[in-house]
């Protein structure tokens, strides 16, 4: 694996470990486990790119949570900058849960 793969894997995984402080108010989950981030790309200048959805179009924080998102995966050293898109395609459904987030919920 190159030194920019490396520096990418790393640079994700810490973004990831940001993400999992952020948390939907109306599931007592973080908003990976749920499954609100569809993807993260980070190009070969550290310019992220996020995917993320919400519960619902109506969602309480549908102003909120994206710029929090925006503004935590900012911070995270070596992150140049980010753009984020909100999107309902495909809408979120009780199946993205994670394993994890099933067995927080009390799911199965």
């Amino acid at each position: 694996m190159s030194d920019i793969a490396l520096k990418k894997k790393d640079l994700e995984e810490k973004i990831i470990a940001t993400m999992k402080t952020v948390y939907d108010p109306e599931i007592p989950v973080n908003i990976y486990e749920i499954g609100l981030i569809y993807s993260i790309t980070i190009e070969d200048d550290f310019h992220v790119r996020i995917v993320m959805t919400l519960t619902t179009p109506n969602c309480p924080v549908a102003e909120s949570l994206p710029s929090e998102v925006r503004d935590k995966v900012k911070m995270v050293e070596g992150v140049k900058d980010v753009d984020l898109e909100l999107t309902f395609d495909p809408p979120w459904d009780m199946s993205m849960l994670t394993p994890e987030a099933r067995l927080e919920l009390g799911i199965d």
